[in-house]
């Protein structure tokens, strides 16, 4: 009953927390329920899990807010949480009881029984919480893992030596067929003879980037992947070979930072003299900054994914453009497309992922940190419901985003193997066993059935050794001046640190062995503690000395900090390491280098005893002065060691082969010697050249398996009116009435100039009933594509609930092509739909419109896009765009298994034969009938390999699986390009719903107008369940490029529309 008592004196201690602020609660109380909407995503980390609202109410009623810092401090909270962390629910329902059993009519003992049953439900709640999330975790392994054996059965049915059967029976084209990859990479030559001049974009959307005085640790979104960026650019653009390297961040004009952050371009290194290279204006590393979402904010990256499609719009417009002016330079007009697109984490990566897709350019993504791992490393600490961590960190768009990056990347780049097996190994798309088989099978030749994995490459981070000082041995050099008997006449300067370091020794002389860490339990400084105090042999052999961070007084700092360092304190104490142990309280990040050369003075070893290490830069470091190391064997140190073999591994959980390792160092000096120069003379392998070597080298292997077609471009040509367009004719032909002789003034006979006018006069058609204006007045002139000052894009999803087309379209469309004509410029028309190509000439034929009058037919949930001004003819360009990754039969009964739900009956989804085409796969939902929807639907196609997009479309009647680049908003980036129209000159007109993809319609840098009140029935209930993202996480509360008519579809709204978006 001890822990009764303990359990009593914290509820006592509540009442009177809350007792003694009971006047002025309301007050307070508003202000830490304001402070918790708002609360940062670092913040809430250390944050307690508040399974309801009346639970924070409970709780946070008597917070206590600190003027200086403005952090609010509850001591009720403070004491609610040991009580649900401390005990066990069992403990709080015998204290109920016994309150219960001593009730008497005092206020006092009321309120402690309510008070105890609301924290009993409290903790039984966290407890079901807790067993909910564990389930879905358990229930979601499942699920991969039967996805992977399925894939498996599948890859198994054909013989990998029956190739040219297998791919006869398969349904796959030839032109997808796999070529066989070499087993053999090419290295990347240092001396580049092929006179390459690549173009390379990178990609790093948050936090601040600018080339000199990086603001590390300003946030939490400007540390060390801003910093790797930045040197990753400038040692590519140093590298042969190698153009042009773009990094493409964000523009910041926000007053709260540097003025820099707003410039649009930064040189980040210029051409070098030396290369032997062709010079041109545009060579070199630089920073472009790409207006998005509010440019007078700085905005953490938590809340950036609604910008991502306007930064994808921005960063294509440069990439077009500066693809336009290197061809120019160096390619003799043909645009000089990029040799890659990586993204650095889950932002950048579904902005390359885009990017990607319709320039059809390799991509390659950096995690950096994932989602998936954090996520269930906060759902394992129980401090934040699964509700609150979305809601925080927006973890699941971080995820999707990161999911659509693996769909499109050919090359993900990782540090360590430890990150593929357990970090990206939790992910639907990708499973380690399924990528070794299907690229065992791409070598041999032989089909992978429409399935894709990308491939994971180690490629450790680059460092730079330029200014790293070798450190001699001679102890009686710089050493004597600190540790001599002469020291006090010794006027040498030597640094600071090393005095502050050797104090601590009784006999200085002796070798030191470094442990550099931060005060955190992961690192195990304590174990390597208790290794060197319970082993005599290496007390009287060496001294050891620890480097945790920097304090001022440890009871102040974080509670895992403290308990580190009082453990360290309590043991030092135990083993009496007194004079043998060093523990500086503070150091500066410059003083680092100093302390890894004073060890090498003293013939020391560097350890790095982490539980887990995922890669191990500090482990880099000591190698980089010379240093021989220990480390853990869990983790980067593995791929690290091996690369140096400069060290030995250990168990971090065994004493004796900590201690061991490090006598056998110390003592062995021959193995010392050897270990030192083994790392001096592999640690080029970690320097930023080799990076580049390595990830150049990769990236044209992964080349081998994309497609090599890239987009042509319309040259820019500023369209003249017809009547213009004839000045080069000469008009001197007089007919005579009767048809008489024809005068001629000119070279050719009047026969080749006849012919000549008419073929200019008939050269468009034109339109009889809405004829598109153009700027001088005149009508029914028609012009082609690509000559438009605008587009406006009807994308209209009017169904009704049994999925039938309305009439409303009709009358939409009609309104919408009068208000263009009655306005001024050279407006054009598309067509953006889930529906077939027959249907729609069916909506245009009965509301009395000519499919002519449209520039672009975009059909089937963008997969497919025909022209009326050549005789409905589609784009081939676009189909082989798209057909990349795409499964074609091969997912058919896939997706027919699966959109049916457990227990469903057959016909509840039927093959649409009559809707299906070579790029599209449709189906027909019973209606009434549950099927799954597109994100539980698109999680298992992914754990099978197959890479789709998937649409919901007439009301959730039908279902388009259409390739995994194809979709409508795509569609417009791609005639955006072919037509050299700027996105910005686009109006796209939706329903205030629609389609499953939908909300992809209303962000980017294009004009929307919601025409409100003209859908009956959309199909969003089908995108994803209630534990998702939410809306606002793809769309912008707020944006100057939407705007809604609540009248519905009259022309007089639309054209007022219009003028408030600055069309008219």
């Amino acid at each position: 009953m001890a822990g009764n008592e303990w359990l009593n004196g914290y509820l006592e201690a509540i009442l009177d927390a809350g007792s003694s602020n009971k006047g002025g609660r309301e007050g307070v109380s508003s202000k830490v329920i304001s402070r918790r909407k708002n609360i940062k995503a670092g913040e809430a980390e250390s944050g307690w899990l508040s399974p309801s609202a009346s639970s924070l109410s409970f709780w946070d009623s008597d917070g206590k807010e600190d003027k200086a810092t403005g952090v609010v401090f509850s001591p009720t909270k403070y004491f609610v949480e040991e009580v649900i962390n401390s005990f066990d629910e069992s403990d709080l329902y015998r204290t109920w009881i016994k309150v219960i059993a001593t009730r008497n009519t005092r206020e006092r003992n009321n309120r402690l029984e309510n008070m105890c049953w609301r924290i009993w439900h409290l903790a039984r709640r966290k407890k079901q919480i807790a067993w909910d999330d564990a389930q879905k975790l358990a229930k979601r392994r499942l699920e991969r893992e039967q996805g992977q054996k399925d894939a498996a059965d599948d890859l198994s049915e054909l013989s990998e030596g029956d190739k040219e059967k297998g791919d006869a029976d398969q349904a796959e084209p030839v032109k997808e067929k796999i070529f066989r990859i070499n087993s053999e990479m090419q290295i990347w030559p240092e001396d580049d003879d092929k006179s390459r001049r690549l173009y390379i974009v990178l990609i790093s959307m948050h936090g601040l980037v600018r080339g000199d005085n990086m603001e590390l640790g300003r946030d939490s979104d400007t540390g060390g992947q801003v910093k790797y960026v930045v040197e990753l650019a400038r040692a590519l653009a140093n590298t042969k070979g190698i153009y042009r390297v773009d990094l493409l961040t964000r523009q910041i004009s926000s007053p709260d930072v540097d003025s820099s952050y707003g410039e649009p371009i930064e040189m980040l290194s210029s051409p070098s003299d030396a290369d032997g290279q062709i010079e041109g204006e545009s060579r070199g590393a630089y920073i472009i900054r790409i207006p998005c979402g509010l440019r007078e904010r700085y905005i953490p990256k938590e809340s950036l994914w609604p910008y991502i499609p306007e930064f994808v719009d921005g960063a294509l417009s440069h990439i077009v453009n500066m693809s336009r002016a290197l061809g120019d330079q160096v390619e003799g007009g043909k645009p000089m497309w990029p040799y890659v697109i990586h993204g650095h984490y889950a932002d950048a990566g579904e902005a390359a992922a885009y990017l990607s897709g319709t320039l059809n350019v390799p991509m390659v993504m950096t995690g950096h940190s994932l989602g998936r791992n954090k996520f269930e490393q906060l759902l394992k600490q129980g401090r934040l419901s699964r509700e609150d961590i979305n809601s925080t960190y927006k973890i699941m768009r971080r995820i999707e985003g990161e999911e659509l990056g693996l769909d499109a990347a050919e090359m993900v780049v990782t540090s360590t193997r430890q990150e593929i097996e357990e970090q990206w190994g939790l992910y639907d798309g990708f499973d380690v066993r399924l990528e070794r088989k299907l690229r065992v099978r791409r070598r041999r030749g032989v089909s992978c059935l429409g399935r894709y994995m990308p491939r994971m490459v180690v490629i450790p981070p680059g460092m730079d050794f330029s200014n790293v000082k070798q450190a001699s041995f001679d102890a009686d050099g710089d050493l004597s001046s600190i540790i001599g008997s002469d020291r006090a006449q010794n006027k040498r300067q030597v640094p600071p640190i090393w005095s502050e370091i050797m104090r601590f020794f009784t006999n200085p002389h002796k070798p030191m062995i470094l442990a550099l860490s931060r005060p955190d339990p992961k690192k195990n400084v304590t174990t390597l503690l208790k290794a060197f105090g319970e082993c005599q042999p290496l007390q009287e052999l060496a001294n050891l000395t620890l480097i945790l961070g920097n304090r001022d007084d440890i009871e102040e700092m974080p509670n895992s900090s403290s308990v580190v360092l009082t453990t360290v304190l309590k043991l030092i104490d135990k083993y009496d390491l007194y004079g043998q142990v060093a523990f500086p309280k503070h150091h500066k990040q410059s003083d680092v280098p100093e302390i890894y050369r004073l060890v090498v003075k003293t013939k020391g070893v560097f350890i790095n005893p982490a539980l887990v290490e995922p890669f191990g830069l500090t482990l880099i470091e000591a190698a980089a002065y010379g240093l021989p190391v220990v480390a853990t064997k869990n983790g980067g140190p593995v791929d690290i060691i091996k690369a140096l073999n400069n060290g030995l591994l250990v168990d971090p959980h065994d004493q004796k082969a900590i201690s061991d390792a490090l006598l056998k160092l110390v003592a062995d000096k021959t193995l010392w010697l050897e270990c030192r120069k083994n790392g001096l003379k592999n640690i080029h392998r970690f320097s930023w050249p080799e990076h580049c070597r390595n990830y150049l080298s990769h990236v044209e292997h992964c080349r081998i398996r994309h497609p090599t077609t890239r987009l042509e471009l319309i040259p820019n040509v500023v369209e003249e009116p017809m009547s213009d367009s004839l000045k080069d004719i000469d008009l001197s032909l007089k007919f005579s009435i009767d048809g008489g002789d024809v005068k001629l003034n000119g070279e050719l006979d009047p026969a080749t100039r006849q012919k000549e006018l008419i073929e200019a006069l008939t050269r468009r058609r034109q339109r009889s009933e809405y004829p598109v204006a153009s700027t001088n007045g005149n009508v029914n002139v028609s012009y082609g594509p690509g000559r438009r000052q605008r587009l406006f894009v009807i994308a209209m999803d009017c169904y009704d609930s049994n999925g039938g087309i309305t009439s409303s379209l009709q009358m939409i469309i009609k309104n919408i092509i009068m208000e263009a004509t009655a306005g001024s410029g050279r407006t054009g028309f598309v067509l953006l739909t889930g529906s077939t190509l027959t249907e729609i000439i069916d909506v245009l034929k009965s509301c009395q419109v000519e499919p002519s009058y449209f520039d672009a037919l975009i059909c089937n949930s963008g997969s497919e896009m025909y022209y009326p001004w050549r005789d409905l003819v589609a784009d081939v360009d676009y189909s082989a765009h798209m057909e990349y990754r795409w499964p074609g039969d091969n997912v058919k009964s896939t997706v027919m298994r699966f959109a049916r739900v457990e227990g469903g009956a057959e016909n509840d989804v039927a093959e649409y034969v009559e809707a299906c085409t070579s790029r599209c796969h449709t189906y027909l939902m019973k209606q009434g009938a549950k099927t799954r929807r597109i994100d539980q639907l698109q999680q298992k196609l992914r754990m099978r390999g197959f890479r789709c997009n998937l649409v919901y479309t007439h009301a959730s009647r039908r279902l388009n699986v259409v390739p995994l680049f194809a979709s409508r908003a795509m569609a417009l980036r791609y005639l955006s390009i072919r037509w050299g129209i700027d996105l910005s000159k686009m109006v796209v007109f939706v329903g205030d719903k629609g389609d499953t993809d939908y909300e992809n319609l209303l962000v980017g840098l294009h004009k929307t107008v919601i025409l409100k009140g003209t859908v009956e029935q959309g199909s969003e209930s089908f995108l994803h369940g209630e534990d998702s993202y939410k809306r606002e996480d793809v769309v912008p509360e707020a944006s100057p490029n939407i705007i809604s008519v609540d009248e519905g579809c009259d022309a007089h709204y639309i054209s007022i529309a219009l003028e408030n978006l600055g069309i008219k």
